[in-house]
């Protein structure tokens, strides 16, 4: 296989290339080599570390942030807000701001993001298949 450079991300796959990181020549003629459109804009919203266990953790109903912080073990409170405002403004997840003393913020998921529960069911089975010994 012969590798070619490219000046553009846009002309390769924006999934996994850089600028000027060397990709397979019959990948670079092809700007749409990583799939359709759709295919690219979900990768790139899910593909953030911790994003699709914050959708699991969600998808059994509306959690305050300090408690989806704890249910998320791991994800610190920086990267927590991070996500949950990547999946606010994907459209995947509604944030409340509840009008208390001290005031409290909670997220649920909008129909689009409830949609994703097959496609974690599906995540996992794949992963009890395929991947039983991973670690």
């Amino acid at each position: 296989m012969r590798f070619t450079k490219h000046n553009s991300v846009t002309q390769a796959c924006p999934l996994e290339l850089n600028e000027g990181m060397p990709v397979p020549e019959d990948e670079a003629a092809e700007p749409s080599s990583c799939g359709s459109a759709a295919l690219i804009r979900g990768v790139l919203i899910l593909q953030e570390k911790w994003t699709l266990l914050i959708v699991h953790k969600l998808l059994r109903g509306p959690v305050g942030f300090n408690e989806l912080c704890r249910k998320a073990e791991g994800v610190n409170a920086t990267t927590m807000s991070q996500r949950l405002a990547s999946l606010e403004e994907a459209g995947l997840v509604e944030k409340t701001i509840h009008s208390t003393m001290p005031p409290r913020t909670s997220y649920v998921l909008t129909d689009a993001g409830r949609a994703l529960a097959p496609v974690l069911t599906a995540i996992e089975q794949w992963s009890q298949e395929h991947m039983p010994d991973f670690k």
